[in-house]
């Protein structure tokens, strides 16, 4: 299983969430990227929390298109790398060094673990996640994943 098959089948499964909130989708998946070294359900995890959370940071907006972007790109010659872009509220500049904290939540019912597990996955794998502000609307997300050697790869074969 490559990335990109990985983003598809993810957003197979928010489909019916991200379509309830009139959110639109735009991909833009790079080709030919190499597999990459991951637990297939575990990166599912990461990008299922970091699209439900794009999901709920855009469900308040009213004034602007509600878009959700992914990509995913070669970038460096030994990983892959996915975005998560959102046209939603944002994040509050004085919490962006603090939203992979364990326990630090800015959600009325949220329990702060979220992220912080998220990071730990991505990290876990040799990767990276991180985030930035988008201008002038929402929040992206970066997730870093090292290309597979021959015999490890995405789907454990």
């Amino acid at each position: 299983m490559t990335v990109n098959d990985l983003i598809d089948e993810v957003l197979t499964l928010v489909n019916g969430e991200r379509a309830s909130h009139r959110i639109s989708l735009r991909k833009d998946l790079g080709e030919g990227l190499p597999r990459v070294m991951a637990d297939r359900v575990q990166i599912q995890q990461v990008l299922v929390n970091l699209i439900m959370n794009a999901i709920e940071a855009m469900s308040t907006v009213a004034d602007r298109e509600r878009v959700l972007i992914v990509k995913s790109e070669g970038g460096q010659s030994e990983h892959v790398l996915i975005t998560l872009q959102d046209s939603g509220t944002g994040i509050d500049p004085a919490h962006m060094d603090r939203i992979f904290d364990a326990f630090f939540t800015t959600k009325d019912r949220g329990m702060g673990m979220g992220l912080s597990i998220c990071r730990s996955i991505a990290e876990s794998h040799g990767g990276q996640l991180w985030a930035s502000p988008n201008n002038p609307h929402g929040t992206s997300f970066y997730v870093k994943l090292p290309t597979a050697v021959p015999d490890k790869t995405l789907d454990g074969s």
